[in-house]
C-alpha cells in the first residue's frame, strides 16, 4: 500500500462520516466497496434516508394547498428546505430559490424562458466546449426555436477555457452564457469570476451550472454576483429528481413562466390567467415534496462537517490520485488543468474505458466509463471515452490506493 500523506484537516472524522452512509457498508463481489463514481451521484447518509421515511410516515400532505394539520406541517418543511438551500448560497431572499427536478431541469426552464423572453433572431448564446449535454441541448433547441445562434468558447489539451478566445466572443450579439464551473468529464474548474465580469461589463447574464461545485467547495451566489445558478439534489447527497435553480430576484420576475398549471398562478379564466409571485411562478404542479425537505437534510449534513473543511480535504484526495495514478505505467490524463475538483479521466495503453471498468467492477471498485454525457469532450481528444475516478467527503487515501492496484491488475490482465 502507499503511503498516506498527513491529514492536514483534523476536523474531518473521514471514519465517523463512513459510519454515517450505509450502503458504504455493502460488499460487491465479495470486496469492500470502493464507491469512486461521486460526479455520477452520490452516496446518501442515514440523516436523508430517515428524512425521506419520516415525511411518508408523519406529514404526508400537498403543500400550499391545505388549512389542515399535515397541510402545513409539510408546507413548513418545504418552505423550510428553501431558507436552508438560500442561506446556504447566501441568495438575498429564499424566493430565489426555485425547486427544480434536478440541474437538467433548471437549464431546460433557463433556456425556454429566457428565450421565449429575450431571444430574437440572430442573436448568439455563449457555451464552453467541456460542457454536459444538459448544457448544450436546451440551448441548441431554444436557438434552433427563436432563430439565434450558439456558439462555442474553445478549451487547450490541458481542458482549460482559452480565456482570450472567449473575450473575443464576446460581442453586442451575446445575450447570456451558459457555462459549468466544474467539468463533470475533466474536473477542470473554470476561471468563473473572470467570466462573470467580463460578461457584467457587457451587461451579459450568466447561467453557472454548479452540478459539480456545490458539493465540493463553498459557493456563494452575491460573492459571485452570478445571474442564475443551478445543481443536482443527488449529486450533494440528497435525494434523486430534486434540484435547484437559483435567479436573481430581478431576472425571474422579468422570465415568463417555464410550464403551466397549478400553484404558479393567482388566478385563472378562459380570457386571461395571472400568474403567481415568486418562487411559485415556475413550480408548477405538485412538487417532490418529500425530495425538497430530504435535500434540506443534506445540505444541514454538510454543512455541519463545513464546506471549507469538505474543499480542504478533497484537494487532497485529488492530489493524492493524480500523484499516484501518475506512477502508473501507460496511464495518461485525459485533461490535465491547473485547478482540478471532484474527478480524474484517464485512459491506460489502448484499453478501452470499458473493458478496465468492467475489472475493476469485479474488484468491488465503481468507477464510470464512457463519454460521460459529454461527447464533444471526447471527439475533442478523439478518444470514444474515459475512465473518471471521482470524489467525495467520505472517500478515503485506501480508496485511492484500490483503486491504482486495482488497475494494475486489470491491466496485467487485458495486455
Amino acid at each position: 500500500m502507499q503511503q498516506v500523506p498527513d491529514i492536514t484537516v483534523p476536523a474531518i472524522d473521514i471514519e465517523k462520516i463512513r459510519k454515517d452512509f450505509p450502503l458504504l457498508q455493502e460488499k460487491v463481489y465479495g470486496q469492500p466497496l470502493v464507491y469512486l463514481d461521486n460526479a455520477a451521484t452520490t452516496q446518501k447518509p442515514q440523516i436523508v434516508l430517515d428524512t425521506l421515511i419520516e415525511y411518508y410516515t408523519r406529514i404526508n400532505s400537498n403543500v400550499h394547498r391545505g388549512v389542515h394539520h399535515l397541510s402545513q406541517e409539510a408546507t413548513a418543511a418545504y418552505e423550510n428546505s428553501r431558507k436552508t438551500i438560500a442561506t446556504f448560497l447566501n441568495a438575498r431572499k429564499p424566493e430565489e430559490i426555485i425547486f427544480t427536478k434536478g440541474t437538467t431541469d433548471g437549464i431546460n426552464l433557463i433556456a425556454y424562458s429566457f428565450g421565449r423572453g429575450e431571444i430574437k433572431p440572430g442573436d448568439v448564446v455563449l457555451t464552453t466546449a467541456m460542457e454536459h449535454h444538459s448544457n448544450i441541448v436546451p440551448w441548441q433547441m431554444m436557438c434552433e426555436d427563436r432563430g439565434a445562434e450558439l456558439r462555442i468558447i474553445p478549451m487547450d489539451e490541458k481542458g482549460e477555457l482559452l480565456m482570450d478566445q472567449f473575450s473575443a466572443l464576446l460581442t453586442d450579439k451575446v445575450k447570456i452564457i451558459a457555462v459549468t464551473y466544474v467539468s463533470n468529464s475533466l474536473g477542470t474548474v473554470n476561471p468563473i469570476r473572470d467570466i462573470i465580469a467580463q460578461a457584467h461589463a457587457r451587461n451579459i447574464p450568466v447561467l453557472l451550472d454548479a452540478a459539480q461545485a456545490v458539493q465540493h467547495m463553498p459557493v456563494d451566489v452575491q460573492e459571485l454576483d452570478v445571474d442564475f445558478l443551478v445543481f443536482s439534489g443527488h449529486k450533494i447527497y440528497g435525494p434523486t429528481g430534486s434540484g435547484v435553480l437559483y435567479g436573481k430576484e430581478e431576472w425571474l420576475d422579468r422570465l415568463p413562466p417555464y410550464q403551466g398549471g397549478g400553484d404558479m398562478i393567482k388566478t385563472v379564466t378562459f380570457a386571461k390567467t395571472i400568474y403567481n409571485v415568486l418562487p411559485y411562478k415556475f413550480e408548477a404542479g405538485t412538487p417532490d415534496i418529500s425530495g425538497a425537505i430530504a435535500l434540506e437534510a443534506a445540505i444541514k449534513y454538510i454543512q455541519q462537517i463545513g464546506v471549507e473543511n469538505i474543499h480542504a480535504w478533497e484537494e487532497q484526495l485529488v492530489e493524492y490520485a493524480v500523484q499516484q495514478l501518475s506512477q502508473i505505467e501507460g496511464l495518461r490524463f485525459i485533461g490535465n488543468p491547473k485547478h482540478r475538483s471532484g474527478a480524474v479521466s484517464f485512459l491506460v495503453y489502448d484499453i478501452h474505458p470499458y473493458d478496465l471498468g468492467e475489472l475493476l467492477d469485479k474488484q468491488g471498485i465503481a468507477i464510470r466509463t464512457g463519454h460521460h454525457c459529454a461527447e464533444p469532450v471526447m471527439d475533442f481528444f478523439c478518444i470514444p471515452g474515459t475512465v473518471r475516478a471521482s470524489f467525495a467527503v467520505y472517500t478515503t487515501f485506501e480508496d485511492i490506493d484500490r483503486l491504482v492496484a486495482g488497475i494494475k491488475r486489470a491491466v496485467t490482465m487485458l495486455r
